[in-house]
């Protein structure tokens, strides 16, 4: 098999029927139509997905398959344009990084699409975080909650210092029920809440602080600086009884930002952000073993070294494909150039991070 070959998904969706989904990008309710991949054909429902994202020429799907399929190994997927990443790989490293680490995250591949026989280019599909997700990974069940917006962010008050109105804000349930919301509710509160000479102590009953400290120590090095307060799904382990923080959306990384212009390698300071992360690297133990974890990181799989060559391959890859894709083709030279400036990202935030781990 030639790895080269992305597999090509074509979507026919009835002229009248993608007016419809043309015309209100902010309707979640998919539009019924056929995706045929290897020449087999599948009944789908197909909606735009995403935030910001939603009023890009190159739109994001979130493809609803009706029931699980084998060949996409569960019964939702997500296409990500990637629009604004203009090497289109950021995510896929990201996401890949993550699971060298440890880490859970979903995993992805580069396809091709066509809508209505038109080529829409390169996309990234994404798995769906949900009970299939957990299965795969032969996890407990849980419920799942999906962080859509930047209310998000652990706290009692939204981005603006305002009380929030709901202490769900910011958050979309997406396997559970109304018991599992008072108790996401519970643990906001909690974490607002806690005195600090008892912080340690309590939090751990709520959270699995290992693995938050794994994922900050990804977000932190990717730089992901809307990964703190979104761009993440919170589940909890029905057997531990725990929250786990698993990534999401992570185009706007390896120096660039959600515009897809340069993020300095020293923007996001080593403790990154947010009231959980603040609370948690406030307790001695926490803050030594997040500094264990992250050294151990930056010697290991954030190099430059390790992570070149899956950079090169993925370029290497992907190259052929810009022509067909319309959003892009303009912009090869620019592609050319990111693997190298994706490397000295990782080269100068590696250095930053090590020279601050002293100050943890």
């Amino acid at each position: 098999m030639n790895h080269h070959i992305f597999p090509t998904y074509r979507v026919s969706i009835e002229p009248k029927r993608l007016k419809e989904l043309q015309k209100n990008i902010w309707d979640e309710k998919p539009v019924p139509s056929i995706m045929e991949v290897d020449k087999r054909p599948y009944e789908i429902g197909i909606s735009y997905r995403g935030d910001h994202i939603r009023k890009f020429r190159k739109k994001s799907f979130r493809i609803d398959l009706g029931t699980c399929s084998d060949y996409f190994e569960g019964r939702e997927i997500h296409l990500n344009a990637e629009y604004r990443d203009p090497s289109i790989m950021r995510s896929k490293l990201s996401f890949d990084f993550f699971q060298t680490t440890g880490t859970f995250s979903p995993d992805c591949k580069h396809v091709l699409l066509e809508l209505n026989g038109k080529s829409k280019g390169i996309y990234l599909q994404l798995e769906s975080v949900d009970d299939l997700f957990l299965q795969k990974r032969k996890l407990p069940n849980g419920p799942i909650f999906y962080a859509t917006n930047y209310h998000a962010n652990f706290s009692l008050l939204n981005p603006k210092s305002e009380p929030k109105k709901s202490l769900l804000s910011g958050y979309r349930r997406k396997i559970g029920n109304d018991k599992d919301a008072l108790d996401l509710e519970m643990l906001i509160y909690k974490i607002n809440t806690i005195p600090r000479s008892d912080f340690g102590g309590e939090i751990i009953k709520y959270l699995d602080v290992k693995k938050y400290l794994l994922w900050l120590c990804g977000v932190i090095c990717t730089q992901n600086y809307d990964g703190f307060i979104h761009n993440y799904s919170l589940y909890r382990n029905e057997e531990t009884g725990l929250y786990e923080i698993i990534p999401w959306d992570y185009d706007a990384t390896w120096g660039r930002d959600v515009h897809g212009g340069m993020m300095e390698h020293d923007y996001v300071p080593i403790e990154g952000y947010n009231t959980l992360t603040a609370r948690l690297l406030d307790v001695k133990d926490f803050r030594d073993q997040y500094r264990l974890l992250l050294e151990e990181i930056l010697e290991t799989s954030f190099t430059a070294a390790a992570l070149e060559p899956k950079i090169t391959s993925l370029h290497t890859q992907l190259r052929p494909y810009l022509t067909l894709d319309p959003y892009m083709r303009n912009s090869i030279p620019k592609f050319d150039k990111e693997p190298e400036f994706i490397l000295r990202f990782i080269a100068d935030r590696n250095s930053y991070l090590r020279n601050h781990l002293k100050d943890l």
